[in-house]
């Protein structure tokens, strides 16, 4: 698949003619320095924007056909998202950040939604943050509550967009190993990141530059994030 920026009447292509596969369970990285198309792919992939050509196959079926409140529902239901500037709501508890993606869903019942954000939050441990509001929290443990928020609903895959990039390394890698634990219970980790040392974290690395893959590569001396073995149990 390609895709293709127009403003203006300014055309300003930024993948070309990409082409991979990823089965579930697994977790890969992809990566690349600024400008290389990693961004705009995780967007694709995530269905929060489409190709201009070719096509995205999703357990067999082709999104660019779904309409947008058919591809809004897919999202809620499969995937949960993470990104760098976490995206919480300011002056709002923990607790609700967490619910927001149950409040859109058409299932919505207040007492199972209670136990899934409870359990969601003692996975990431923030069971003790509860109610303190989002600005009252240190970078790391808003990325906590924002993966809190990403696995409410339980999600297939999960796409983290460089969500180490304004942490500390050690919440950083508080971050990683939460998300590896989360891999090793079966969902699907996509990371976008420019950083080798986050990048080898993954399984498998698909490396960019100027929006197209230049090697897919299983990674061989894999990190693992140990400690903190509380989480995610």
């Amino acid at each position: 698949m390609s895709k293709t920026y127009e403003t203006e009447g300014v055309k300003t292509p930024v993948l070309f003619d990409v082409n991979f596969e990823i089965q579930k369970g697994e977790f890969i990285s992809i990566m690349g320095p600024s400008g290389s198309g990693k961004s705009t792919l995780m967007q694709i992939l995530g269905m929060l924007d489409r190709p201009s050509e070719g096509i995205y196959l999703l357990e067999g079926k082709n999104i660019t056909q779904y309409t947008d409140d058919e591809l809004a529902k897919i999202r809620n239901k499969k995937i949960g998202f993470v990104f760098q500037s976490f995206n919480l709501l300011p002056r709002t508890s923990v607790y609700e950040n967490t619910e927001l993606p149950l409040l859109y869903d058409e299932d919505h019942l207040e007492m199972s939604n209670q136990e899934k954000i409870t359990k969601a939050l003692a996975a990431v441990g923030m069971s003790h943050r509860t109610q303190y509001l989002s600005n009252q929290l240190s970078g790391g443990e808003k990325q906590r509550v924002a993966i809190a928020r990403a696995l409410v609903n339980n999600p297939e895959i999960i796409f983290a967009d460089e969500p180490t990039g304004n942490l500390d390394s050690k919440s950083g890698l508080a971050v990683m190993r939460i998300l590896q634990k989360l891999n090793d219970q079966g969902h699907t980790v996509i990371l976008v990141t420019h950083e080798t040392y986050t990048a080898q974290h993954a399984k498998r690395i698909l490396n960019m530059k100027d929006g197209r893959i230049v090697s897919d590569e299983i990674v061989k001396n894999r990190l693992i994030a140990d400690g903190e073995n509380n989480l995610l149990k």
